[in-house]
């Protein structure tokens, strides 16, 4: 067995750089002097060869160019086996339709997330009769690709951005967003890119994990708005920071798990640059900051 992920995209909604940011990070990578990062998914395999995307980053065409392993090994055969998407977000959701060409997979979701699929017809582009949409209820595992087995739990978040009304409540758990459980080979991963809140429930479900791949979103929670650019915390885009009393780096302190991989990280995050000292506190708390094209064995 190879339980293996392949980070195909480490960065939040919008890449970097982001197309319209002159923000530090995005003028650095655009001049090459610290490296671009697509938007978020992550592939997983249980034995090399049969594969499992979860979430289809608006990038996702580009994505699979570059990664020699879910290239077609032959006319209409692709190693992908499914695509699983963990709430409806359309950095996770918008490269759906870049894989409308007729390729048979199997689209994972919880019911919410369907619906929410389901009432936008633009997703009917993929073909139904090709296409197959199974629901997963939370706590029921499922396959998603041979070998690998997939369990879904809810984690505190809010609905899509598109659906918000007037009042956004950004710590509720049900199906709109959800951290998954993957095992194969006798081993757990967890794969959690967004997240609002870390309550103990989760520590607990995490102790013992080989890997868990975390919302690094921001590493503080006013970053976006001292920057500038926005007047949304963290906390009301649904996101935990990672630094701070109440970040992950302290969640996730003295916890009983394996490799811990920071994905989903904005454009302004501050350890995009490898030699920032936000970088150098979260990889000395034991972390790794994800990138593109990063292999972890699991």
């Amino acid at each position: 067995m190879t339980f293996r992920a392949h980070i195909l995209g480490a960065a939040a909604g919008g890449g970097l750089p982001q197309w319209n940011c002159g923000c530090e990070n995005c003028n650095l990578a655009r001049r090459g002097e610290i490296p671009a990062q697509s938007q978020s998914s992550v592939a997983f395999t249980a034995n090399g060869s049969d594969w499992a995307i979860l979430n289809a980053s608006p990038d996702i065409r580009d994505q699979l160019a570059r990664t020699p392993a879910l290239h077609p090994t032959d006319l209409r055969s692709l190693p992908v086996q499914s695509v699983l998407v963990t709430n409806g977000d359309i950095d996770h959701v918008a490269g759906l339709l870049t894989l409308r060409e007729q390729q048979p997979f199997t689209l994972f979701a919880t019911a919410d997330i369907h619906r929410t699929l389901a009432d936008n017809p633009i997703f009917a582009a993929l073909n139904p009769a090709v296409v197959t949409r199974q629901t997963i209820a939370l706590g029921k595992p499922v396959e998603i690709a041979t070998g690998l087995t997939a369990t879904l739990f809810a984690v505190p978040g809010k609905v899509p951005l598109y659906l918000e009304g007037a009042t956004v409540q950004t710590d509720l758990m049900g199906e709109q967003t959800v951290g998954v459980h993957l095992q194969a080979d006798g081993k757990d991963a967890y794969y959690i890119p967004g997240c609002a809140a870390f309550p103990g429930d989760l520590r607990d479900r995490l102790a013992g994990a080989a890997a868990v791949f975390f919302d690094g979103t921001l590493w503080q929670d006013d970053e976006m708005v001292t920057a500038g650019l926005s007047q949304k915390t963290g906390k009301r885009m649904g996101h935990m920071s990672m630094s701070g009393p109440y970040g992950s780096m302290a969640a996730f302190d003295g916890l009983d798990a394996g490799r811990r991989v920071y994905v989903h990280m904005n454009n302004t995050n501050p350890v995009l640059r490898p030699a920032s000292d936000q970088r150098r506190i979260a990889e000395q708390a034991g972390w790794t900051i994800g990138q593109d094209g990063m292999e972890i064995d699991i």
